[in-house]
C-alpha cells in the first residue's frame, strides 16, 4: 500500500477505536477543572474586591534588602580572630615609625603616586605594597573566607595603606569616613557602612571598618576596612538555621 493510504488508513483506525463514552469522560473532566479554576478565581475576587493576577502569583517574594545590622557582633568577632594578631600589629606599628611624622602635603604626594602608578606599567610602590607579608596574609584570609569577603586593607595613623589583599583605588584613606570615624574615635571603634549593590558582581556588600589598637587593647595604631558580601552571609545565615 502507497504510504500516503497508510497514514489515512491509520487515522481513520485510530478516529474509529477511541471509544465515544471515554471522548465524554475526558470532556467532563476538562469542563469540571475549567469550572473549579472559574471558581477559585471569582471567589479570591470577592473576597479581596481585586482580580487575581496570574503572572503575580507564580512570582516568588523578593527577598529583603540587606542593613547594617546584618554584621551582627558574631560577624565582628570573626573578623576580630584575623585583625587581632602580631602580623597586622608589627606591618603597622613599621609603618607608623618609617611615616609617623609625615606631613599632609608628603601624604597627598604619595596618594598622587600610587593613583599614576595605577595607570602605568612601573609600580615600585604598588609592587612593594601587594607583596609586602601583611599582603599576603590578607590575601590568604580572603581567600580561606571563599566569598564571604571581597577586600580587606589596613592602614597606618595617617590613614596609609599598610596591607591588603586587593589593589585599591587610592593609597590614602585618611580623608574618608572609613577611617576618621575609626581610628581618631576610639580604640575600640566600630563603623559599618551603608550597604551597597554590586551590579557588576550581582550582590549586596558593605564595608566594616574598625580601629586597630595595640597589644594592650588601649591605644589605636591604625584602622582595617573588610569588604563583606552580604548576599554571601546572608546565604550561610540562613542555611545554618534549617
Amino acid at each position: 500500500m502507497p504510504p500516503d493510504l497508510r497514514s489515512v488508513v491509520w487515522r481513520e483506525e485510530f478516529t474509529v477505536k477511541l471509544n465515544p463514552k471515554w471522548m465524554s469522560s475526558i470532556g467532563a473532566l476538562v469542563l469540571a477543572g475549567t469550572g473549579f479554576l472559574a471558581a477559585s478565581a471569582s471567589a479570591q475576587e470577592a473576597q479581596t474586591g481585586v482580580e487575581p493576577d496570574p503572572i503575580a502569583e507564580t512570582e516568588e517574594a523578593a527577598p529583603p534588602v540587606p542593613s547594617a545590622a546584618d554584621v551582627t557582633p558574631g560577624v565582628i568577632s570573626d573578623l576580630k580572630k584575623f585583625i587581632d594578631t602580631e602580623i597586622v600589629r608589627a606591618s603597622i606599628a613599621n609603618q607608623n615609625n618609617k611615616y609617623g611624622g609625615m606631613g599632609e602635603d608628603e601624604i597627598v604626594a604619595l596618594d598622587d603616586k600610587w593613583r599614576a602608578e595605577r595607570k602605568a606599567d612601573n609600580q615600585p610602590l604598588i609592587a612593594a605594597t601587594l607583596t609586602n607579608p601583611l599582603s599576603s596574609y590578607l590575601t590568604r584570609v580572603q581567600a580561606q573566607a571563599v566569598g564571604l569577603y571581597t577586600e580587606i586593607f589596613v592602614v597606618d595613623s595617617n590613614g596609609l595603606n599598610v596591607g591588603q589583599s586587593n589593589i585599591t583605588s587610592d593609597y590614602w584613606q585618611g580623608d574618608e569616613a572609613k577611617f576618621q570615624k575609626t581610628y581618631p574615635v576610639a580604640p575600640d571603634a566600630i563603623f559599618v557602612d551603608e550597604p551597597e549593590f554590586d551590579d557588576a558582581l550581582g550582590i549586596w556588600r558593605t564595608q566594616v571598618n574598625m580601629t586597630v589598637a595595640d597589644a594592650t587593647g588601649t591605644q589605636a595604631i591604625g584602622a582595617v576596612t573588610v569588604e563583606v558580601n552580604l548576599s554571601e552571609l546572608r546565604r550561610r545565615t540562613s542555611a545554618s538555621q534549617l
